[in-house]
């Protein structure tokens, strides 16, 4: 299934992708995309339902049809750093040993199509195009033999980042991870059974139509069972979390010299079989 969060900012109401990839509502089922209806028991029930009897909603989703984040009430939004070992390279940083684990603050999260904004005193505001899990079933200490048991479903996300305020001055990557509109998440949320193997999924990202990154999962130094485990361990992960897994090569701090966002861009991503995202960039 394809579920999306669709309507106005602030009343989103769920839904799921017809075969012809108009929006059904949800709403009469389920009152969100969030929690308890995340889990596995509440998948089975909407992959049970008959589509065709749900109502159509009108508009084409990401035209005139508007689509919200594709999970509500997020609680925790963590994210790994330098999981592709040739990302790490144009970082200038090693291949770590162990997952490199940051959080983006939940109030980054917005719609796949938003504007993203570049902050006051930005002058290195880059991007990240990142393959998104969402746990759909809590735990803590979970087995990697057991972690695709947690998972309700994957998405794209843009793990928009400020490089002068993460890396520079004082503080942790968080500050310059989690600034207001730093996390595009969507556009829906494909569940495991839809997306097959997620160790190969192609991954990409265009500014302004030039291709700069353009990557593969199956080239991730920590899989995603690996990386639910380990997270497990230091936190319960709860339904509705969200794991962004790292980035391919080519973000704009890589380049010699780095390029920057600088406002009046249009940033385009994807992933296979998870959709396409797309963002104008404004000055906040």
């Amino acid at each position: 299934m394809k579920l999306v969060r669709f309507g106005p900012l602030g009343k989103e109401k769920p839904g799921l992708l017809d075969d012809n990839g108009r929006v059904r509502d949800l709403s009469s089922v389920i009152p969100d995309l969030s929690d308890e209806h995340l889990s596995l028991a509440s998948m089975k029930k909407l992959n049970a339902l008959d589509i065709n009897s749900l109502p159509l909603i009108d508009g084409v989703p990401q035209e005139d049809l508007r689509l919200g984040a594709c999970v509500a009430n997020v609680g925790k939004f963590i994210c790994i750093g330098l999981n592709y070992a040739d990302h790490a390279a144009e970082s200038g940083m090693p291949v770590p040993a162990e997952p490199v684990i940051f959080n983006k603050w939940t109030s980054a999260i917005v719609g796949p199509n938003e504007d993203v904004k570049i902050p006051k005193g930005s002058e290195k505001t880059d991007w990240e195009v990142e393959l998104g899990i969402v746990i759909g079933e809590g735990g803590s200490d979970i087995s990697e033999a057991d972690a695709m048991k947690h998972v309700a479903g994957f998405c794209v996300i843009n793990d928009v980042s400020e490089r002068a305020f993460q890396l520079e001055g004082t503080g942790t990557w968080d500050k310059g991870k989690g600034c207001d509109t730093f996390g595009p998440t969507g556009p829906w949320l494909v569940t495991p059974d839809e997306v097959g193997d997620f160790n190969d999924l192609g991954i990409w990202l265009e500014v302004d139509g030039k291709r700069y990154q353009n990557g593969s999962t199956s080239t991730m130094v920590f899989k995603v069972p690996h990386l639910i485990a380990y997270c497990s361990r230091y936190m319960s992960l709860q339904p509705g979390d969200i794991i962004s897994t790292g980035t391919p090569p080519g973000v704009g701090l890589g380049f010699n010299p780095p390029i920057y966002l600088k406002g009046g861009e249009e940033m385009k991503l994807g992933i296979d079989k998870l959709g396409v995202q797309c963002q104008r960039v404004v000055k906040a």
